[in-house]
């Protein structure tokens, strides 16, 4: 009765669902019937294929630390060959070329550091310093560098505790050192070169990499130590255990072991120069075709509902995708700078409201751009010359020459005379960055010159500073005395015997601030007067600061406007007077965001 139902209902299915049944039941007796047959071959081949697959990512995963440490020693050759051994130190600085290296590698590397032999900081970028405690000579990179100076050294991975660098004080790097011989003048020195890698940096290159069936990969170095591993923390705290050292004995290959009584598959890879191993490890147990058979079937079933999704969404996907590709080359191309590029904007009216609003926001940017460029680029000029005019080589050598000589002549007094003088003057000159200071430290910077000068000039003259108390806490622009008292020290008093005379004045009229530079000296043409202050190719001095009388005007209109600066009063064998005119605005409220001059 039963078979006389079930073949009633046979007779009921139409051809349709005929044909879908008996194929669906002869795909299924084939599949078995081949899956049966393919088992038993297959599940011989996983162990192989597990073995190759895992060599061929432990091969990729060497060539990725080849270039990883290729592109790290790249770095060092670059800041050794490149920039180090190219420079004389007495002479000059290569933070600035350090510095572009740094940013261009700012991603994957913490800090590059020059030491003299004796572990002093010459150069740092970013700009850091060294911990007062610390002892650069005892640390491991520092004494490997010296002990093998023909080679490159990576370090294990530690805490750079050299450094003081706030937030990022105890990251953990890979120091690569060297040493390097450095210039000065005539003579050459030994130092060591450190570039701090972020450990960071070859984390990101093993995260993520999985061997299946529970594998994973583990670095070591050439003694064993673990350099990286996914599991370190539980390692280090005892909870988990590697067989690393026996895997540092291993040669490149793949070797089967029992650790912990587990049957593992060992595959181990040399990594170039440094003699560190790759070492993959998978567990042996439960490998089988049925895992691979499951996840080609789930890829199988993935690829066949994309590829009939694929033919359906291709047209729907292809017109609204479109545009979008268009309007994101164009933002693009935006992006990249030029600003003059034309968005096309197609499509809905989204989209077309979309590409619009970039446009014109791209026109707004590049007017915007247009202004600050020529609005500011005087101003960057003359504060990149003011900064590079603070510390004066030449001036400071001889300052410290003069207390050199006053030490040896056992001149003690005035050797901290001179000594705090100087002090108090670069400590005016640097002023926190700023432009603006009070009349006040403006006068004293300028005091502080004058000493050590009256000191150096051996009495070849006198000056005085007469300032009335309401102006002392008035707002001046920070180095604009000083390059009027060197002029008028080097040119004006240059034939003076004991009767050179330089006085400094500072007073209010009204609104307006004057300070006054004089002298008694040789004196000048009005057409030599009017040359210094206008004449675009005068060129300063190889006695001035740096910034030179004109710079000193620009500078002057500038922050205060065209109708302030400087004049100059000279007659020839009588002397000279340069007079800075300011606006008289208290400092307090310079420091509260009051501009300087009216809009």
């Amino acid at each position: 009765m039963l078979f006389d139902r079930q073949k009633e209902l046979f007779k009921r299915i139409s051809i349709r669902y005929s044909i879908f049944i008996y194929f669906t039941v002869t795909a299924l007796a084939a599949g078995i019937l081949i899956g049966i047959s393919l088992y038993t071959r297959m599940s011989a081949q996983v162990s192989e294929t597990m073995r190759e697959e895992t060599q061929i990512l432990i091969n990729q995963l060497n060539r990725s630390m080849d270039s990883w440490l290729r592109s790290n020693m790249k770095l060092s050759d670059t800041l050794y060959y490149g920039v180090i051994k190219n420079a004389d130190l007495s002479a000059e600085s290569i933070n600035e070329e350090m510095t572009l290296l740094y940013d261009n590698s700012k991603d994957n590397i913490e800090h590059i550091a020059l030491f003299s032999l004796d572990g002093e900081l010459l150069e740092a970028v970013p700009a850091t310093r060294l911990k007062p405690t610390a002892d650069v000579t005892e640390a491991g990179w520092f004494q490997e560098a010296l002990a093998r100076t023909e080679n490159l050294h990576f370090s294990a991975p530690h805490v750079q505790y050299a450094f003081e660098a706030g937030e990022n004080t105890y990251r953990w790097v890979i120091s690569l050192t060297r040493a390097v011989e450095l210039t000065y003048g005539a003579d050459t020195y030994q130092g060591v070169l450190l570039v701090d890698v972020r450990y960071d940096s070859l984390e990101q290159l093993f995260n993520g990499v999985s061997l299946g069936n529970g594998g994973y990969v583990y670095l070591i170095g050439n003694d064993g130590e673990l350099i990286y591993h996914p599991d370190s923390q539980l390692i280090y705290s005892g909870i988990e255990e590697e067989n690393h050292q026996t895997a540092a004995g291993y040669a490149d290959g793949n070797h089967q072991e029992t650790f912990n009584g587990e049957e593992r598959l060992v595959t181990v890879k040399t990594v170039g120069y440094t003699g560190w191993k790759i070492v993959g490890v998978t567990p042996m147990g439960g490998v089988s075709f049925n895992n691979v058979k499951s996840r080609l079937l789930i890829v199988f079933i993935v690829f066949f509902v994309v590829f009939l999704l694929a033919i359906i969404n291709s047209y729907i996907s292809r017109k609204i995708t479109k545009p979008i590709e268009q309007l994101e080359r164009s933002v693009n191309e935006i992006e990249a700078g030029k600003l003059e590029t034309e968005v096309h904007a197609e499509g809905s009216y989204e989209i077309q409201h979309l590409g619009a609003s970039i446009q014109n926001m791209a026109r707004q940017i590049r007017r915007l751009m247009d202004d600050i460029v020529a609005e500011h680029e005087s101003k960057r000029k003359n504060e990149f010359d003011v900064l590079q005019s603070q510390i004066n080589p030449h001036f400071l050598y001889n300052t410290l020459d003069i207390i050199v000589w006053m030490i040896e002549n056992e001149k003690q007094s005035e050797a901290v005379k001179a000594v705090t003088a100087l002090a108090r003057f670069f400590r005016i000159s640097l002023s926190r960055g700023k432009s603006i200071i009070s009349v006040r430290d403006e006068l004293e910077h300028v005091r502080n010159y004058l000493t050590i000068q009256h000191m150096r000039f051996k009495n070849r003259f006198t000056y005085t500073i007469e300032a009335d108390d309401e102006v002392l806490e008035l707002a001046s622009l920070k180095l604009i005395l000083q390059p009027l008292v060197e002029n008028a020290i080097y040119h004006g008093m240059e034939f003076m015997d004991g009767d050179g005379e330089i006085r400094i004045r500072a007073f209010r009229e009204g609104e307006d601030l004057y300070m006054t530079v004089s002298d008694n000296g040789l004196g000048m043409t009005e057409e030599q007067a009017e040359r210094i202050l206008h004449d675009t190719s005068h060129v300063p001095s190889s006695h001035g600061s740096g910034i030179g009388v004109r710079n000193v005007n620009e500078r002057i209109k500038l922050y205060f406007g065209k109708e302030y600066g400087l004049t100059i009063q000279s007659e020839l064998d009588v002397g000279t007077m340069v007079t800075i005119h300011l606006r008289a605005v208290p400092y307090e409220r310079v420091e509260k965001g009051e501009e300087l001059h009216d809009k």
